[in-house]
């Protein structure tokens, strides 16, 4: 008969919510990991810089089905904490934009405080190990699991599901927790990409790739200012990430090229100093050249100013600033940076992160249907919802 090792709690899953659960979760703790090393997807985040939270992360700044669940974690575990962590560990940073905050040096000094903290804990960390199998067992949980070439079966008292969404498959992201939590009885809302590029079949800004301005980006009431990329499939930069959260499959996003002026004062203006140039040329002085000559056909740019008249400048600026488009969908999984959707929270408990109705089973990260913004707070929501399951297996004894 095969040996059987217990462990108080297992973590499937070593990244960022996994490692945070893990250092506050007491004694007797093993985090299993399929990966080559812990934090993969924190040391290639932020390029390579970590933006680790965000200094004005709040309730507001996450989308899931239930919009209060994520409140009390957050409200336990702040920025202001694990701020408090990387400066005791020595590690400089710096605000980039909005909050954003980032390692002066690099993303692995995060990844390495993390394991020294795991490592004062007295937490036991394996790699490069699959999980085969994961059953109820008499009182808790057993799992069968397979590394270097040996298969082992573990016992626990607390099983934590720490192991992420579907984002960037070739960092080895798999819907595991999903198909573990579905077993269990537990609801799975619907996934899909978020924070992801969004794409156009026709290619239609291919000739402007590269072009990049502010911009207020709205899709679904939700309006956000910052850059907009265009690219060879599509639209990218931060405010489209943002954007794409919020947008769904068939609908229309709006762009605001005029963030900070107004274009109809400009073109006025210019009508009456310089009546003879082109629309094209007063539109040059505040919008990147390529994307105006883009649009000159369309727009009809190339008139002169002189010849429009007020309701004709009118209608014009409603374009620049109200400027609707239809993607025919997003880059997908490969490039999203998170998973909206997941394990539903109405069957979770929003101060313990266990399972109402499976005892002893616990969901954190990107695991649960709480997905935030770019910029810090799903760093921020790994860090809360690690704390918030660690201390309450602690506090089970």
């Amino acid at each position: 008969m095969q040996k059987t090792t217990h462990y108080k709690t297992i973590i499937l899953g070593a990244g960022a919510a996994g490692m945070m659960c893990a250092i506050h979760a007491g004694e007797d703790v093993l985090v299993l990991d399929h990966a080559k090393a812990a934090g993969e997807k924190i040391r290639i985040s932020g390029g390579g810089r970590c933006n680790f939270t965000n200094m004005y992360a709040g309730p507001e700044n996450y989308l899931g089905g239930n919009p209060h669940f994520h409140k009390s974690a957050l409200a336990r575990y702040t920025q202001w904490d694990f701020i408090d962590m990387v400066a005791r560990h020595g590690i400089a940073y710096h605000e980039k934009t909005l909050g954003q905050l980032f390692c002066d040096d690099s993303a692995k000094q995060i990844v390495a405080m993390l394991l020294d903290e795991m490592a004062r804990a007295g937490a036991t960390l394996w790699l490069q190990t699959s999980i085969i199998e994961v059953a109820k067992a008499d009182s808790g949980y057993r799992l069968v699991v397979e590394g270097a070439g040996k298969r082992k079966v573990l016992t626990c008292d607390a099983l934590v599901l720490a192991t992420g969404g579907k984002s960037i498959p070739k960092m080895g992201a798999t819907g595991l927790a999903y198909d573990i939590a579905r077993q269990f009885g537990l609801a799975v809302t619907d996934t899909r990409a978020g924070l992801v590029p969004l794409t156009f079949s026709d290619k239609r800004f291919a000739p402007i790739s590269g072009v990049s301005l502010p911009s207020i980006v709205s899709a679904d009431g939700k309006s956000f200012e910052e850059a907009v990329l265009f690219t060879h499939r599509g639209l990218s930069g931060p405010a489209i990430l943002q954007a794409s959260s919020y947008w769904h499959e068939g609908e229309e996003i709006t762009l605001n090229l005029f963030p900070n002026a107004d274009p109809f004062g400009l073109l006025r203006a210019e009508r009456q100093k310089a009546g003879r140039k082109q629309i094209s040329s007063a539109l040059s002085t505040l919008l990147p050249a390529r994307l105006v000559d883009h649009l000159s056909d369309e727009l009809g740019l190339k008139a002169r100013l002189a010849d429009q008249s007020d309701a004709a400048l009118t209608e014009l600026c409603e374009h620049l600033t109200n400027w609707r488009l239809r993607p025919s969908g997003s880059e997908g999984y490969r490039t999203a940076e998170v998973t909206l959707g997941g394990i539903d929270t109405d069957g979770l408990s929003s101060k313990t992160m266990e399972a109402k109705t499976v005892p002893g089973l616990y969901v954190i990260g990107e695991a649960a249907d709480v997905t935030g913004w770019l910029g810090g707070f799903n760093f921020q929501w790994a860090w809360s919802s690690g704390y918030a399951a660690g201390t309450a297996i602690k506090a089970r004894g």
